[in-house]
């Protein structure tokens, strides 16, 4: 982190390769799996807001983004994915909650920014299967009621149950 401009690049392209390996290792597998991350996310958000905030230059973005369209073209989109929606709000009191001491310094801007990616993202999210969630209203973890309307949801995205 003390010296991004030089090493964001590397870093980006060290995650894209992580996800891409666990994409394929799921693709040759039999199980259900829930993905945490996608690839997605890594070219349409992180890269994008490293570039922005200028610790990534246009020629390693560029670079960056070209690399992400090729091996994108070697995966599936997952089956269904499912975006959790919040405020920014809602993003700091589960921060605060989860209380990690690596996300105790992160700024309000950079989490504000990050969530305007990821809306951005998810509104034009075209790759498969979605499912938006509305946190800041279901408070499945909590409920088992919303819980219960989020797993036939899910059913219902992916077998076509009612």
């Amino acid at each position: 982190y003390e010296d991004m401009p030089r090493w964001s690049f590397n870093l980006q392209i060290y995650f894209l390769n992580n996800r891409l390996n666990q994409v394929l290792e799921i693709q040759r597998g039999t199980e259900t799996v829930i993905q945490d991350r996608t690839i997605f996310e890594d070219a349409h958000i992180f890269a994008p807001n490293l570039y922005d905030m200028g610790l990534m230059g246009k020629r390693d973005f560029d670079n960056y983004f070209s690399f992400f369209s090729t091996l994108k073209t070697m995966v599936s989109p997952p089956d269904l994915l499912i975006y959790l929606k919040a405020s920014v709000p809602t993003l700091v009191a589960q921060i605060q909650k989860r209380g990690r001491d690596y996300e105790e310094n992160i700024r309000l801007d950079y989490l504000k920014k990050l969530n305007e990616y990821y809306n951005k993202w998810i509104d034009n999210y075209k790759e498969g299967s979605l499912l938006v969630i509305d946190v800041d209203n279901n408070k499945f973890a909590e409920n088992e009621e919303h819980f219960g309307d989020i797993i036939r949801k899910i059913d219902s995205q992916l077998y076509g149950l009612f």
